[in-house]
Order: C-alpha cells, then sequence, then structure tokens
C-alpha cells in the first residue's frame, strides 16, 4: 500500500495499481477513451493524462503505476487545454456526422468533445474512406475509426482470432483486416466482441431493419418473428424500461405494434434443440466404439465458422442439430405454414438475435430445407429490434403485457437459459437424463456448468453412465479446451461452446454499455425466468411434444433429420 493525494484527497491504495485505478476507486472520474481494464492499457488516445507533481510533462493515468507520495492532480488549466487539443485532433480525422451513426447518444469520443465544450475543430479535416464490402454482416468504417486498437486487443486476447492489426507507420497508422486480407477471408467468425468494444461507431453490424420494414408493409406477406432467449434479458436496456417493465409479455407486445402477424419464441425450437442433440448424444454415447468425441453443440453460428477456419479436421464432430433459430425457420414454413393452410413462400421469417453470426447462418443455403426459399430471411440484432421500436414511435412504458401466440410461442425453463454459457448443456442433461432414465432428475441437478467466461468441466452420473462434460465461451477459452483434446490432456463426452463471453447474453448483437459487460446480470435474469417456469424440461414442452405426435414422428426420424439437422462440413463461409 501507498499513500497518494489526488486532486486534494489523501488516499492510501495498492501499489499495484494505476492512477486511473486508483481515482476511480476514489470516485474521481478522469476520461477515456482507449482503455479497456486489462486488455487495453496503451495510453493512445491521451485524454487521460493527469498532472504529476515533480513531473515536467504530463502522464496518462491508464498505466501509470501510483507511487508513495505521489500528488496527483486530474483537473488543471493545462489538462484540460491538452485533453481538448487531442480530442481536436482526433475529431479532425474523426467522421463526425453523428446524427448518421449507430453509435449517436451512445459514443464515447462524442461524449468527451460535448464534456469538453468543443464546438468548433481548430485543425484541418483530413478523414480517410476505405470501401467495405456493405453486405458482409460485420461493417467497417474507417472514417470513424480512432485508432485506439480496441478491436485488437480483443480479438487477440480475449477472442484469440486476430482478425484485425496495425498497418501502416507515422501519421499514416490506421487498423485494417491483418495480413492484408479482405474481411471475408480473414476467419472471422462474427462474433461481434468487436462491435460491442469499440467506443465509436467504426464498427457495425450490417442494418436490415428496412428490409423487415418493408416486409411488414407488404399485404402480401405474413409476418413471423422469434425471440431468442438471450434478447428478452436485454431488448429495454436502451429504452429507459426498469426490469420489472421490461417483461418478456412487454415485448411481445411492443413486436405486435411494429405490425407482425405473428409472434413467437425461439424458446420453443431451442426444447426442439435439446430433444434432438440430446438424442444425438444418447445415441452416440451407446455405441461408443463407433463415434468420435466430445460432441459439440453446433447452436452458435460464431463457434461453427471459428471450428471450420481453426480445426477443419475436428467439424464433423459437431452436433447435426441445427441451432434453434433455423430449426424454427424450417418449422414455420412448413409445419405452420400447414397449419395456416398457405403457401409457404407467403411466410417471412424474421428472428431477433443477440448476435451478428446469426445473421451470417441465415444466408447459409445448406441451413435451408422447407423449400420456400430461406427458412430464415432475416435476422436482426437486440440493437436492431430496439432502433425500430424508437423509429415506429412505440411507448413501450404504456404497452400492456401480451402473450406469444401458439404453437410455436411455448418454451420451458431449460430453453430459457440457453442464453447464458453453459445454459444448452444443463438443459441437455436434463433431458438426456429423462431420456436414459424415463424420469426427471432434480431441476437444479446440472447447475455446475453454469458460470462466467472461462471453461468449465463436471462429469455427471446418468443411470450408471459416467458423462464427461466441458463448457466454455469466448473463442481463447475455446482454443485452449480444443487444444487439451487433441494434446489428450483432457477428455469429454458433451462439450458446449459459445463463440461470446458469458453466451448469448454477452452477445456482439446486445446493447452496448461503456466500460461494462452485463453478460452476467442478464444471465442471472435468464436463470430467474427459468426458476419460475412451471416447466423446466425441454421433453415436457406440450406444443413440441405436439409437433412429434402430428408431424415429426420422433426425435432423429427421417423428417427430423430431413428439417432440423444440417452437415456443417458443406457450408460456406
Amino acid at each position: 500500500m501507498v499513500n497518494v493525494t489526488i486532486d486534494g484527497k489523501q488516499l492510501r491504495v495498492d501499489a499495484s495499481k494505476t492512477i486511473l485505478q486508483a481515482a476511480r476507486e476514489a470516485g474521481i472520474a478522469i476520461p477515456t477513451l482507449c482503455y479497456l481494464e486489462g486488455i487495453n492499457e496503451i495510453g493512445a488516445c491521451r485524454l487521460c493524462i493527469v498532472e504529476v507533481e515533480g513531473m515536467n510533462r504530463l502522464v496518462p493515468s491508464c498505466n501509470t503505476k501510483v507511487e508513495e507520495g505521489m500528488v496527483i492532480r486530474t483537473n488543471t488549466e493545462k489538462i484540460r487545454a491538452a485533453r481538448k487539443i487531442n480530442t481536436e485532433l482526433l475529431l479532425s480525422q474523426h467522421q463526425c456526422q453523428c446524427t448518421t451513426c449507430t453509435r449517436s447518444g451512445n459514443c464515447v469520443l462524442q461524449k468527451i468533445a460535448n464534456d469538453l465544450g468543443i464546438l468548433e475543430i481548430s485543425y484541418a479535416k483530413k478523414i480517410k474512406h476505405v470501401e467495405w464490402n456493405q453486405e458482409f454482416p460485420l461493417i467497417r468504417d474507417e472514417s470513424r475509426c480512432v485508432k485506439c486498437m480496441r478491436c485488437i486487443q480483443i480479438c487477440n486476447k480475449v477472442q484469440g482470432v486476430s482478425v484485425w492489426d496495425i498497418v501502416n507507420t507515422g501519421g499514416r497508422t490506421t487498423v485494417a483486416v491483418s495480413g492484408n486480407r479482405k474481411i471475408e477471408a480473414a476467419d472471422c467468425a462474427l462474433c461481434g466482441q468487436c462491435i460491442t468494444h469499440c467506443p465509436v461507431g467504426a464498427l457495425r453490424a450490417r442494418d436490415d431493419s428496412d428490409k423487415v420494414f418493408d416486409a411488414l408493409s407488404n399485404p402480401e406477406k405474413i409476418t413471423v418473428v422469434q425471440v431468442a432467449p438471450a434478447v428478452r434479458a436485454a431488448w429495454a436496456e436502451s429504452l429507459g424500461l426498469t426490469d420489472e417493465q421490461a417483461t418478456e409479455k412487454r415485448m411481445a407486445a411492443a413486436l405486435r405494434r411494429l405490425g407482425f402477424d405473428y409472434v413467437f419464441d425461439t424458446n420453443f425450437t431451442a426444447d426442439l434443440t435439446i430433444m434432438e442433440e440430446g438424442s444425438e448424444l444418447i445415441e452416440m454415447l451407446k455405441d461408443k466404439e463407433h463415434h468420435r468425441f466430445p460432441l459439440f453443440t453446433s447452436c452458435c453460428p460464431g463457434w461453427v465458422r471459428f471450428m471450420k477456419t481453426q480445426y477443419p479436421d475436428m467439424v464433423g464432430q459437431l452436433s447435426t442439430a441445427k441451432s434453434p433459430q433455423q430449426m424454427f425457420g424450417a418449422v414455420a414454413k412448413s409445419y405452420y405454414a400447414d397449419i395456416l393452410g398457405v403457401d409457404a413462400e407467403k411466410i417471412y421469417c424474421v428472428s431477433i438475435m443477440p448476435c451478428v453470426a446469426k445473421k451470417y447462418e441465415c444466408a447459409v443455403e445448406e441451413v435451408n430445407d422447407a423449400g420456400a426459399g430461406a427458412d430464415v430471411d432475416v435476422s436482426l440484432t437486440t440493437r436492431e429490434l430496439a432502433r425500430m421500436i424508437v423509429a415506429a414511435g412505440i411507448d413501450v412504458q404504456q404497452l400492456p403485457e401480451e402473450e406469444f401466440d401458439q404453437p410455436l410461442g411455448t418454451g420451458t425453463g431449460a430453453a430459457v437459459i440457453f442464453g447464458a454459457t453453459g445454459g444448452v448443456m444443463e438443459a441437455a442433461l436434463r433431458s438426456a437424463y429423462y431420456l436414459v432414465t424415463g424420469e426427471n432428475p432434480p431441476a437444479e441437478a446440472f447447475t455446475s456448468v453454469r458460470g462466467g467466461a472461462d471453461w468449465r468441466e463436471a462429469d455427471f452420473d446418468v443411470n450408471g453412465i459416467t458423462v464427461k462434460t466441458a463448457v466454455a465461451s469466448g473463442l481463447g477459452n475455446a482454443r485452449k479446451l480444443i487444444e487439451a483434446v487433441r494434446s489428450g490432456k483432457a477428455q469429454y463426452d458433451f462439450v458446449e461452446i459459445m463463440a461470446c463471453p458469458g453466451g448469448c447474453a454477452g452477445g456482439g448483437g446486445q446493447p452496448i454499455h461503456e466500460g461494462c459487460e452485463y453478460y452476467a446480470s442478464r444471465g442471472q435474469k435468464l436463470y430467474a425466468l427459468d426458476a419460475n417456469n412451471p416447466l423446466r424440461f425441454s421433453h415436457e414442452n406440450p406444443a413440441v411434444l405436439e409437433l412429434y405426435k402430428s408431424y415429426l414422428g420422433a426425435p432423429l426420424s427421417e423428417k427430423a433429420h430431413h428439417l432440423l439437422h444440417t452437415d456443417q462440413k458443406t457450408w460456406k463461409l
């Protein structure tokens, strides 16, 4: 511990802390732009500068350690002038058309400039534009990049994919796709973590909301929407609702006000996924000699892309079960079209997902099997949903709660926890236990697979069969797990991987909160919904059971294989 003084406040702090950390712990605000604790502490933006008595220059507080007796000032005339100059220099190379930026109102640079009272820029504008494929799910706008390097560090240190890198030198230094490649050839998993950690609007997901508005206005289209489990935990974070107001039923009401004909729940096909994937696992465990283990979950397209580019020889170990998004599309344009008595091609299927990679997945030709074009026509992120609600002038606080439509609106507690890391594993084990024993386990029997953004493992006894499991979220952890399996250091039967830290709750399509990770609190909301659901086992979903009885026959049947399974080896990237 050392004694320091910050803005006249005497503090005793850990000697391992930086000035920035010590100041924040004392409630003293210092602006930052490039800083991400433990990930990006390079002092590139020079906005966190402070004065230290005895030093003849301003120092970056983000990477300067406290020392005994330091006297620090964070807000002097000299500091304000330097911050203003540094901010104006950034703005001189930044596309400042804030009204056409997805981060307007939620932009770190915009807030800093406003806080500093910058009304005009003293330096000549020099904006660089670089062509980008606007059809790719992830879009980079060079004209808005502030060279903070956050995207590089997140992709390297957390996700371990290294899509981004620094290019050029001197005044031409910028960020680009690594290896002088096009983004399409960069092994990008489309996890979207670079988007959620960019402090400005230099990175964004492709916006598909106009396509959906067009479909909603088309009287020839029957618009069907599905909402992923993790979306309900975050959909209203930017809309000013309290947690008590931001219910899934109020979300369903908002979607009806947008004009959707039918509002359904992806939880329905999350339960369906468990029936297919759980049955697949049980069949493999019965005949272990003729199968290669572990079986990997396949509901995260970011993870599938990672596996295909990094470990193509292991793609055959992915479950052949489609993701809940794609199962829903296939069921909506076959089973539900029959219920409505309409041509499946009239149905326009939209998904609301916490994910950027889902935009890629629904465009994969090999995953469309209902015979009516794309099974899912458009996938929107949680952020796009919020923007559409605002654009439509919907006052969500005044909306009464409404139920999802039926029969594709019924979901269990096991389905809703798909949105949290470990949730797919837990849901699968609940039903696998039943499929083997004919009895339900305690609903909380498999909670040891729950956790944060890390790698966890647990063994479970299912009627005398030991099932060795592992769960990892974040692609950096996924790589460590796979390398352990490949080297023989780890052996598992069933592995769940989610591309984003914390699982879908921390997805790249979720609302962005500067400097904060919300996946843990969102995950707790999902577990609370599970605990309060009268149905907690996927195999007890009455709508799923009716689907099998009247249409599919049984899990892993020929019809189920045709509509609900895929071969990821054939997917194009």
